[in-house]
């Protein structure tokens, strides 16, 4: 597997093979070791999307997991999103899924769109 490193601006470019133990070439520091090897291992990743509210001025509101998920859990953590129609006003920071997917980790606003109720004769976009 050929993978670019992402944990500093070098981003080296690092072949990680399966094994016992696992061969990771190409990386300058530990830093892209530990990526190489959590990539091949157990990818995680975190998931940034939108999800339904009920509100006419902010139709979606941009979401993101709090903490990075596996990576083969993104497709049922955006069925789970997807079902979801958010109709409290939220801030940013603001918890819209609490631990999605049993997975400890929440999905949090990451916009005030939807904090207030806009104020009469305001254009709502």
């Amino acid at each position: 597997m050929d993978i670019v490193c992402i944990v500093c601006p070098k981003s080296c470019r690092i072949t990680a093979e399966p094994g016992d133990p696992p061969v990771i070439a190409g990386n300058s520091c530990q830093r892209g070791y530990k990526f190489a090897l959590d990539e091949l291992t157990r990818p995680m990743r975190t998931v940034c999307t939108t999800v339904r509210t009920a509100f006419p001025e902010a139709p979606v509101l941009p979401v993101k997991t709090a903490a990075e998920i596996p990576k083969d859990k993104i497709f049922d953590l955006m069925a789970l999103v997807n079902a979801v129609t958010l109709d409290r006003r939220v801030s940013h920071g603001d918890t819209v899924i609490e631990n999605a997917l049993g997975l400890g980790v929440d999905v949090i606003a990451t916009s005030d769109l939807i904090k207030e109720e806009p104020q009469k004769g305001e254009d709502s976009r």
